[in-house]
């Protein structure tokens, strides 16, 4: 098949891109950066945003799936606009003129934190609906809520076939942005202060990438499906974290509203003298929510499986030691922290 695939070189993108030019697609890739390993394997990379509605067209011109993987994790509160614009706004005129240009398929990435957030400990399925009120002081999950919207409502007014992936937390080797794996980095670095009190879902970023392949023909249209490889608490997350890599895990453990009263104190002195917090105050509060979710739909329908999640931990720490930390080497956790 001819694919489109927006947001190619992010973390789940890199490991996508390769099982689909071995399936023997023809690929082009949408995006604002460079992507040599793409071009290596035959792709035709076009470097343009979403924004640019001609070379969204252009970029169309012959395709018959898109995968639309474009996105920016980001927490700060500050910033609901631009998370607005790309998210809902970017996916709502892609999808558009995916109709326009007569596009057979298109798979969207999203995320579990559009369907799996709970202050209590619960697994969350697809028939649970939409946590607004868990997710109203995060922008970020809201304009992903937004975007699932806006591709839903598209498939039900147009009959354009649109699949929803949810995967977790992903975790894996080759994440060069810190985009997913921050969690981990973090914790190697001391930079988490106490133990939260909730738990998460992680999977593998190579077995989310092998059902996002999978769902090119096996989704079905107007369907989400969670991609969770497993749910930990945060205490039981660290301490195989710890036993991994030797770093030892959060002694201090408070009750949830001291953790994040404390996280936005850290904040507000960090600013004071000039540098960056350790760990900023939305994330502190989202370990205090339980992530925890459900993926037997995904199993049946894509035929998605998780492999042992302490492999996946293990590559993760072994690639960040590997690459990250040793980069940083030369630096003190204390300069880090400031921002250096």
């Amino acid at each position: 098949m001819n694919l489109l695939v927006t947001g190619g070189t992010g973390f789940l993108g890199a490991a996508l891109v390769p099982l689909l030019a071995r399936a023997g697609h023809r690929l082009r890739l949408l995006q604002r950066s460079a992507a040599p390993e793409a071009e290596a394997l035959g792709a035709d990379v076009r470097r343009a945003g979403l924004e640019d509605a001609e070379a969204v067209r252009a970029a169309l011109d012959g395709v018959d799936a898109v995968f639309h993987l474009a996105g920016q994790v980001d927490f700060d509160p500050a910033e609901p606009a631009r998370l607005y614009e790309l998210h809902v706004q970017g996916t709502r005129r892609l999808l558009e003129a995916c109709v326009a240009a007569g596009v057979r398929r298109v798979i969207l990435a999203s995320t579990s934190g559009t369907i799996a957030v709970s202050k209590e400990e619960r697994v969350a399925t697809e028939a649970d609906p939409y946590p607004i009120a868990a997710v109203a002081g995060w922008p970020y999950y809201l304009s992903k809520i937004f975007q699932e919207k806006a591709a839903l409502r598209i498939h039900r007014d147009t009959g354009l076939p649109v699949v929803v992936l949810n995967p977790s937390l992903l975790l894996g080797p080759g994440d060069a942005r810190l985009s997913s794996t921050d969690v981990v980095f973090k914790f190697l670095e001391r930079r988490i202060p106490a133990m939260p009190t909730g738990g998460l879902s992680f999977v593998d970023v190579r077995d989310a990438a092998r059902a996002f392949a999978a769902a090119l023909e096996r989704g079905r249209p107007g369907e989400r499906y969670l991609l969770g490889g497993a749910n930990l608490s945060f205490r039981d997350f660290f301490g195989r974290l710890e036993r991994l890599s030797g770093v030892a895990a959060p002694r201090v453990a408070l009750p949830g509203g001291l953790n994040v009263a404390g996280a936005r104190l850290l904040e507000k002195l960090s600013g004071w003298r000039g540098a960056e917090a350790p760990i900023d105050a939305p994330s502190v509060e989202m370990g205090e929510h339980f992530w925890y979710c459900d993926s037997r739909k995904a199993e049946e329908a894509l035929g998605f499986s998780a492999r042992d999640p302490q492999e996946t931990l293990f590559e993760t720490v072994r690639w960040l030691e590997q690459h990250v930390r040793a980069r940083n080497a030369p630096e003190t956790v204390a300069e880090l922290v400031r921002g250096r």
